[in-house]
């Protein structure tokens, strides 16, 4: 790289650094509702777990001795992964007993499954081919998480749990999709969110693309398209807040209140009723 791509490089991963925290700030609202009501209500854990995997991984394949120039790449993917893990000890915390049993199973297979990536690829592999093992299990984990959206954007059908456990950095964003599409309102579709979903593709990609790291460009550039579809699902329906579609549009928008934390009727046994 010329000192201008340089430049250029630092300059757009800090500014993916900064979009990615927003993103990893955004279920703090989630989670202070959470602690004040102390129960986990409708909320899942699943999404905070294996986000928390995938920092993991990207933050392990962003250090100097796993791949060059993406120390940016660890030192966002590092916080996140601290802040998740905030997430999913309060989680436990207030989980009835069978959903902290599975979240801990989740969460020590996850730390598990991470602990083996890293040791093979520090006792095992060396050189360019630790890069191309800990670069694929890192882009395998990112662009699913990036894709599953899709299948709810499309398809106007009740959420599945492989959808939910791969979603993106927050598990807000394929419900947006699938409310919008059903209800054709976006008045439970924060802009803002989906601005920064949007903003922390594009500046990953194009860091990537700087830096010639597939690895890094290959899955940004498809999360920036799909938080370019979002946006454009905006758009379209920007028009339609407030107008729903009868019984269909309360199910779907009173499942996004409960994930955004918006103001809804408590549940008041305290049970865990997951969207899964």
């Amino acid at each position: 790289m010329n000192q201008m791509q340089k430049n250029a490089h630092l300059v757009f991963g800090i500014f993916g650094n900064v979009t990615a925290l927003f993103l990893f700030l955004a279920p703090m609202i989630t989670f202070w509702r959470i602690i004040k009501t102390k129960s986990t209500e409708q909320f899942s854990g699943i999404p905070y777990v294996m986000t928390l995997l995938n920092c993991l991984l990207s933050a392990w394949y962003g250090l100097p001795f796993v791949s060059k120039n993406n120390l940016l790449v660890s030192t966002i993917n590092g916080t996140g992964a601290g802040i998740e893990v905030i997430y999913v000890l309060i989680f436990i915390v207030y989980a009835p007993k069978k959903e902290k049993t599975k979240i801990l199973g989740l969460f020590a297979f996850v730390l598990t499954f991470f602990a083996a990536v890293a040791l093979i690829s520090l006792l095992a592999l060396h050189g360019n081919t630790r890069k191309l093992f800990c670069g694929f299990a890192t882009a395998v984990f990112s662009i699913i998480m990036y894709g599953s959206p899709l299948s709810i954007m499309i398809m106007p059908q009740p959420l599945d749990p492989v959808s939910v456990i791969f979603s993106m950095i927050t598990p807000k964003k394929k419900l947006f999709s699938r409310t919008v599409i059903t209800t054709k309102s976006v008045e439970f579709m924060p802009f803002f969110l989906s601005l920064f979903c949007f903003l922390c593709g594009t500046s990953w990609f194009i860091y990537g693309l700087l830096g010639n790291d597939p690895f890094v460009y290959v899955n940004n550039g498809f999360g920036s398209f799909l938080g370019a579809l979002q946006l454009i699902l905006y758009f379209i329906y920007r028009k339609n807040k407030g107008k729903g579609k009868g019984e269909n549009e309360i199910k779907s928008t009173s499942a996004v209140s409960v994930e955004l934390g918006l103001p809804d009727k408590p549940n008041t046994n305290g049970a865990q009723n997951s969207h899964v």
